[in-house]
């Protein structure tokens, strides 16, 4: 597997304001620094992938609202690298744009598909898992997908069922997928995890380019119809414009929909390299350090007593004092401060006054 033909899609679309105050509509959670560490969700997700694909491997599907911020995040990716969808489409068409830009410029290419808003704790386990998915795909018409060992019974996330009886030939960590389901009820979520062939889905696709389109072209032959026919001016300044024009006529259906549920090929590698989506500030706590009173603390000046089981995110160099709250956020950005149960963490929208 030549590195040369590695190259990284990150979807970065998301108009997420469920960390207001820090993220908002205007800069969502994937463009702000959600751990305290200098570095926003985008930035690391390409991070990440440093060791196994170029800077100018690199690709991001993203609002146009959002392409100046991706510009100036990513300064090493090229600047026609960022591709601008005139409007939300969901997954699918976002995938199937891409994947028909990067064949143009290089039809050897071997893809793999990432969120920009999830962490990842391990990142030598991550890129092991990785490289050996794109192995695996470099060669072969195979589509593979991470499927995470989950850890307790969440609703939020889609599960993938794995036939570990069925590992590929040519890596004994790869399996069939017999299934994938949608989130479930608690009891439901219950039952998955009792058994030890099924994982959380975390919407992370590796793929030849090859084999995605032929996908497309089989699966969803409007939607290929449609990036097809933009060959001879992807990469020229009549791109986008033709895109603006054309995007919209996509169906609006996610890649499991529309290609995962149907394709033949269908691998999973279960993983393990703590991960999560950070859907709410509750994901968060339970990803930070926390104290042995259960806290969770990103910020510099941060004082706590008789306080339990909260997530502090106060990062603007106040000093912040903390006494008898028990299972709260408590959240400032600029002049917005958020005191909220986490239990009712999913009223922060109507807080807001901020588009999910």
């Amino acid at each position: 597997m030549a590195r040369i033909n590695n190259h990284l899609v990150i979807m970065a679309g998301g108009v997420g304001s469920r960390f207001w105050p820090m993220s908002t509509t205007e800069k969502p959670k994937q463009f702000i620094d959600v751990l305290g560490i200098g570095k926003s969700l985008l930035q690391l997700t390409v991070e990440r992938f440093s060791t196994i694909v170029d800077p100018t491997n690199v690709w991001v599907v993203t609002n146009k609202n959002y392409a100046a911020t991706v510009a100036e995040q990513l300064p090493d990716m090229p600047k026609d690298h960022i591709l601008c969808e005139p409007c939300r489409r969901n997954t699918a068409p976002c995938i199937a744009y891409v994947s028909w830009r990067i064949k143009s410029k290089d039809p050897k290419a071997n893809i793999v598909v990432s969120p920009s808003d999830h962490i990842v704790m391990n990142i030598e386990e991550f890129r092991r898992v990785i490289t050996d998915c794109m192995k695996f795909t470099s060669d072969s018409d195979a589509i593979v997908t991470l499927g995470m060992k989950p850890t307790r019974p969440e609703t939020g996330y889609g599960y993938i069922e794995a036939n570990l009886s069925a590992s590929s030939l040519r890596n004994k960590g790869i399996f069939r997928v017999d299934s994938f389901r949608e989130k479930p009820d608690l009891e439901t979520a219950k039952k998955y995890i009792s058994k030890n062939n099924y994982f959380w889905n975390a919407g992370i696709f590796i793929w030849n380019v090859n084999t995605i389109v032929n996908a497309f072209r089989i699966y969803q032959p409007a939607m290929a119809k449609i990036f097809e026919s933009m060959l001879p001016i992807y990469g020229t300044a009549q791109e986008q414009e033709k895109v603006d024009q054309l995007f919209p006529e996509c169906e609006n259906i996610s890649v499991d929909y529309a290609i995962m549920e149907k394709a033949e090929e269908i691998f999973v590698c279960p993983a393990d390299f703590g991960w999560s989506d950070l859907g709410t500030w509750g994901s968060l706590q339970q990803q930070s350090k926390k104290d042995l009173y259960g806290n969770a603390c990103i910020g510099q000046d941060i004082s706590l007593f008789e306080t339990h089981n909260c997530m502090i995110h106060t990062t603007q160099e106040k000093k912040v004092v903390v006494q008898g709250l028990d299972g709260y956020i408590v959240a400032e950005n600029n002049d917005t401060l958020l005191i909220c149960k986490l239990s009712e963490e999913q009223r922060i929208k109507q807080f807001s006054g901020q588009d999910k």
